[in-house]
């Protein structure tokens, strides 16, 4: 229904948001992460918001970007978890780290999330690692200077060099930290991304 709400911050807790839009304000659950990384109350504020309609009830889940957005609505797709779960888990998490622990089977991670355990932890990663990628890890939301390398190609060599550190026997969720953090030019080899890799392993 609200693609976002941009007003000012009137209460925040550490679940819950209160929005001032045109002198109307709007309880908008968050996760504790997100409540981390709001300004303090009086501050002007763009969220994206997703909306839940029920029969008793109406509720608006917020989210400081349109990436942590998208992970949520996968999120509650999973059966057992709700918007409270997916909220929950994206409170010890951010996005890509879940990402990279769904990619790396890495269900311990997930189930650190008050209320998500090691079974409903297994389901969201079997439900949803066909529906996550290494490009959604790895590309279009980096602002890198890529010069005459597309985005695409730069995905290609990160891509290549993560499989490459899963090869020498590093963990999915290992290699695609590291590589997300080498930075690329134009004349970057997968040779040079690698071993650029390998001094964040």
């Amino acid at each position: 229904m609200y693609a976002y709400l941009k007003g000012t911050v009137e209460e925040i807790t550490e679940d819950n948001l209160v929005l001032e839009v045109n002198q109307i304000g709007y309880n908008i659950k968050i996760s504790s992460r997100t409540a981390d990384s709001i300004g303090k109350t009086g501050s002007f504020l763009k969220i994206y918001t997703y909306t839940l309609v029920r029969e008793d009830s109406f509720s608006l889940y917020g989210f400081l970007t349109r990436d942590d957005l998208e992970i949520f609505k996968k999120l509650i797709t999973v059966n057992g978890i709700g918007p409270k779960g997916g909220l929950a888990i994206l409170s010890v998490m951010s996005a890509d780290e879940l990402r990279f622990a769904i990619l790396a089977g890495d269900a311990k991670a997930i189930s650190k999330a008050p209320g998500v355990g090691a079974k409903t932890a297994e389901r969201v990663i079997l439900d949803l690692k066909d529906k996550i990628s290494l490009e959604d890890a790895l590309g279009p939301k980096e602002s890198i200077s890529l010069g005459s390398l597309s985005g695409d190609d730069a995905v290609n060599e990160k891509n290549e060099a993560v499989e490459a550190l899963v090869a020498l026997g590093y963990s999915a969720a290992e290699a695609l930290r590291a590589v997300k953090q080498v930075e690329i030019t134009e004349n970057t080899t997968v040779e040079e991304i690698l071993k650029a890799s390998l001094k964040y392993m």
